[in-house]
Parts: C-alpha cells; structure tokens; sequence
C-alpha cells in the first residue's frame, strides 16, 4: 500500500479538511477528482464510473468472462459491456441472443463464424484493434488462434448478461433426445455422449487456415462482411490526437452500435462537446483521464478513469475527457445508435453571431473571434506537450500504437 497521504482538502477555497477514519487509500490515490473534486463540480450527479477490476470473475477451463451491466452500472440505460478471455484453441461456444453484439478485440487473435438469414456463410480471423458485429438473432461462435485473445463485447441492452445467451449445448441438453435425434436423421444411440449442460468457454485445439476448413455453403457468403479490420480505416487526425470512427457509414452490418476510438496525447482532452442522438459508454483501455460532465441545472461531477474501467456519459450531457497521465490516452465511445454523431461547443459558437457569444460570455468580440473557427475533436489543454508529440506523430492505425500503449493491441 502506498505510504502517500492524501487529504478531502482543496487549496482553491481552503475547503474540506484530514479524513482520520477508515480509508481505502489507493482508491483514493486513483480518484483525486471524487476525493477532491473541483470547486465548478456542483449537486448530486449519479455514479458514471464502474471498473472490471470491481466485477465477478466467471472462470472456465478455457478461459474466463466478466461482466458491467445496469447492476453494476445503474446510470447506463442503453448498453451492457462483457470482458471475455479465451485461451489458444478454445470456443465461446455457438449461440446467439436477443441484443446485438458488437466487440473489439483487445488482444491477439481469433476466429469468427456466422450465420445469416438467408442461409449464408461468414468466417474471418481478426486480430487486436479488429471489430466484429452481430445483429440480435444472428447465430455465431469464437474460437481463439494461436495467440489465445481478449475483448470487449458490448450489447445492445443495459440488463443483458452473458449468462443468459442462447447456446447450443445448453439448448440440446433441454431437448428430448428422441427429438434432437429426429432432427438431425440419426439413430438415438449416437447421441449417447451429448453434453448434458452448457459448454460455454471450453477447450479446442488451434485450427487450420479458413482455405482448409471452410465448407461449401450452396446459398453462398454473406454479402456484407460482420467483422471490420482496423487497418482500413484512417483517422481523423488532430492537434493533440486521433479519432477513428466507425458506425454503419463504413460498417454497414453494424444497424444497432456505432463507436469510436480515441487517442489522446499526454497534455491533450477531448474538446467540450456532447452526444445529441444516444447515451455514450465508454471504456478505457490505457492510460489515465479525468472526466467532467454537465447535466443541466447546475448538475457537474468529475470522475477518473484509467485502463479496465468502463464510463457513462448522460445523453446530450456536456463534458471533457482529459489525458492526465503520461503516456497516450486510449479509449472506446459505443453508442447505441448505427450513426455516430456529436456536437462541438467550439463550432457552435464559432458559426453563432460575434456579439452574441461577446454578449452571453461577458468578454470582448475580439476575443470572442479568437476563438477557434472549427471544431477539433481533441486540443491541447497543456501546450508545453504540443512541439514533443506533433514531431513523433506518424500515420498511425490502432495496431500501430502498441509501442505506446504498452502491447495493449498486440
């Protein structure tokens, strides 16, 4: 633990004073802005913040899930985030649910199949920083390749559980065997060693290349692709980060969940802005960020956020991400909506009259004009970091940054 003292104590009014009773000192330390929030913080603003660290760990032999939902989560009302691991070779069994899912693959690699309505085939490999999407019904499994892998799925409702997904064991150990043996023309005695209860997350071997074990499907493959490769998407490049935005604009299966993937240099913020159409759930996956959110009425609160936490942000809520660490800040915005879309204060007031905004903000038009003419998604807040990280910027997809994000893509 660490021997740091830190106090409810704020130097810019001389408010608060020592806690003497019983703390949780490195909660502390990773929540200065909830220990001490800023003076602008204001009223009663519910928890947006919920790490994975803090949620029950579901452990099967090969591998493991967790899970943020509205239990864990209460503000978030669109959408439910599962962390799953798979070791080399071993499934997430076939099944489907009632939610669409869509994921990011945090690390190493795996293998995807489906099925659509119409009867056509899909597989892919995908590897980190890759997406994949399945609309509610569709049936799908995933099996890890060599490297084993991890991801995020997230879905489409905020009382969805992994545990309540439509699997193939679990279906067939419910169903007479007399009937399941009906169903696929062979005699009941073959089935003698059908699994009696769910598989879920079980151990396979490493399979071969898709050339070797494809299987001609005489309705064909699906028109439009349910996995995104990374690669194929350039960013939005601005001064003090990246953006990459990916919705149905340029993932057309994707009709439920748009998202986009946020890099933000130390000494950078994602500018003062909201969210007009949907709720955004965030989760983060390096580094540190201070987080204001304003919902109206005076209502403000400051959160901190590092790797493995997961945020709401109300909709149409005014707020700020910021780096505070030291090493690039990294995260997801997911949405529950097949358009990504957002508003920036700083275009808004630079396309409203001059005297209007000088009016409303008690300050000069000449400063008002100063103001920046476009919106930049992500500026500096601590211009001595600008010159440092403009010089080492380089055209850079997700999988690119695993240099700076400690092998979290790889």
């Amino acid at each position: 633990m660490s021997n740091r003292r830190v106090e409810p104590e704020r130097t810019a009014d001389n408010a608060g004073w020592i806690d003497r009773g019983p703390r949780n000192y490195e909660r502390d330390l990773q929540n200065p802005d909830l220990l001490v929030p800023p003076i602008t913080d204001h009223g009663t603003v519910s928890n947006l913040r919920f790490s994975f660290s803090d949620a029950h760990m579901r452990i099967e032999e090969g591998g493991w899930t967790r899970e943020v939902t509205n239990r864990e989560l209460p503000a978030s009302h669109d959408l439910t985030g599962v962390d799953m691991c798979l070791k080399p070779g071993a499934y997430r069994e076939l099944h489907w649910h009632k939610e669409a899912e869509w994921a990011f693959m945090i690390a190493g690699n795996a293998r995807v199949t489906a099925l659509d309505a119409e009867g056509r085939s899909f597989i892919d490999d995908i590897n980190a920083g890759d997406l994949w999407n399945f609309e509610a019904g569709i049936p799908h499994s995933i099996q890890a390749l060599d490297q084993g892998c991890e991801f995020l799925l997230v879905f489409s409702e905020p009382d969805f559980s992994e545990n309540n997904t439509f699997l193939l064991t679990d279906w067939l150990a419910h169903t007479p065997k007399d009937i399941v043996a009906a169903n696929f023309k062979v005699d009941e005695s073959v089935l003698a060693n059908l699994p009696g209860k769910e598989k879920y997350i079980f151990n396979g071997e490493v399979p071969g290349p898709i050339s070797e074990v494809k299987k001609n499907n005489p309705n064909g493959d699906v028109p439009s692709p349910f996995t995104f490769h990374m690669n194929d998407l350039k960013p939005h490049e601005f001064e003090a980060g990246k953006v990459w935005i990916i919705d149905s604009k340029v993932f057309p299966v994707a009709q439920t969940i748009s998202a986009a993937i946020v890099e933000i240099q130390p000494g950078g913020m994602r500018e003062l802005h909201w969210h007009p159409k949907s709720e955004e759930w965030d989760y983060f996956v390096q580094g540190h960020a201070k987080v204001g959110v304003f919902n109206s009425a005076s209502l403000a609160r400051t959160f901190n956020f590092q790797a493995g936490d997961v945020g709401v942000i109300p909709i149409v809520a005014g707020h700020y991400i910021k780096n505070i660490g030291d090493e690039p800040l990294i995260f997801l915005e997911v949405f529950k909506n097949p358009v990504y879309s957002d508003i920036s204060l700083n275009k808004w007031l630079a396309t409203s009259p001059t005297q209007m905004i000088s009016d409303h903000l008690n300050i000069s038009p000449e400063t008002v004009e100063q103001f920046p003419k476009e919106e930049a998604a992500v500026v500096w807040y601590d211009q001595s970091h600008s010159k440092k990280n403009v010089e080492s910027s380089t055209e850079e997809t997700p999988q690119d940054l695993q240099y700076k994000a400690g092998q979290v893509f790889k």
